[in-house]
């Protein structure tokens, strides 16, 4: 059986590496959403602060949640937790703590994604030039990825790595869901006109989405439709649906090899269940921000349990 802490060490260096590419997203989010605004303003930024778990933290250092301060501090504030900039520093971090563990590959594609950030965040990025260092942000944490994927033997140490990737971008894509509605709060009479269409069409294009969506729904871009194709689609890779559909399928890979079924097992099965099972007119009913609200906080329940059922700090 991994020690706790190997286990530890590289569920969090997955979780850290792909939170990272997540910041760069809800940033390029936040921008695409804002573009769409006429009257787009700062207060824009203060819905993406939320949607990152930041509003609170930035807070404390900024009075006043301004287009250049918001983006500063998701990217590369090292006294933010959750920046791209601290993440891929805690990631790396961790990786070199389970150097033994991974091939050659992946920690020198971890390594060079960190020297190559540090330097196009040693400064305030210009407005101009943040389409660009988004791209770049996700191309390393891809190239990251696809030496893992591409070299890692399918055991216990790949498992842990697995689930901490998905545990990240299901939290991830609810909450870039969830941006849509922190932004559009005070414009609520816009729902369902052009404009509206076209925030939903930012928010697929900043999962990565928007080709994938148009080959199932011919390209039309309807709120309950995105939102199933983000929440419920098993097929596409950054669904809430396929999202845990790995976690369990990891978590029951992990159960045959050690023997053990500790109560994360049950946790991930249910929340399955409930997107293989469920449907988006369901869950626009009981209200698309409740349901995102509660997800976000059952997959911090499973993350928790997780770190306790495989004693990752022993």
């Amino acid at each position: 059986m991994l020690l706790g802490r190997t286990a530890n060490g590289l569920y969090w260096m997955f979780r850290y590496i792909e939170r990272a590419e997540n910041i760069a997203r809800l940033v390029d989010a936040g921008l695409r959403v804002s573009l769409t605004r006429f009257d787009s303003g700062d207060d824009d930024w203060d819905g993406v602060l939320q949607s990152a778990g930041a509003r609170q933290a930035y807070a404390e250092v900024h009075s006043t949640a301004t287009s250049a301060d918001a983006v500063d501090y998701l990217l590369r504030d090292r006294h933010n937790p959750s920046s791209v900039m601290s993440c891929i520093e805690a990631g790396r971090n961790n990786a070199r703590m389970v150097r033994t563990a991974l091939t050659r590959e992946t920690w020198e594609a971890t390594n060079e994604c960190w020297i190559d950030l540090k330097a196009h965040l040693a400064r305030r990025p210009k407005a101009a030039d943040l389409p660009e260092l988004i791209d770049v942000i996700k191309h390393r944490c891809g190239l990251i990825r696809g030496a893992f994927h591409g070299s890692m033997l399918r055991n216990d140490i790949y498992n842990f790595s697995r689930i901490g990737t998905f545990i990240e971008r299901a939290d991830n894509t609810s909450r870039i869901l969830d941006v849509k509605y922190y932004v559009l709060l005070p414009a609520v009479s816009q729902v369902g006109s052009s404009l509206d269409n076209m925030q939903w069409e930012s928010i697929l294009r900043s999962v990565s989405a928007h080709r994938s969506y148009g080959w199932v729904y011919d390209g039309e871009h309807r709120p309950a439709n995105i939102a199933d194709f983000l929440i419920l689609n098993g097929r596409m890779p950054r669904s809430l649906a396929y999202s845990y559909s790995k976690i369990t399928s990891n978590l029951h890979y992990l159960e045959r090899e050690y023997g053990l079924r500790p109560q994360a097992i049950d946790t991930a099965e249910t929340i399955n269940a409930m997107l293989t099972r469920g449907s988006i007119v369901d869950i626009m009913d009981h209200g698309l921000h409740e349901f995102l609200e509660e997800f976000i906080s059952r997959n911090n329940q499973l993350g928790r349990e997780i770190s306790e059922g495989y004693r990752f700090y022993q």
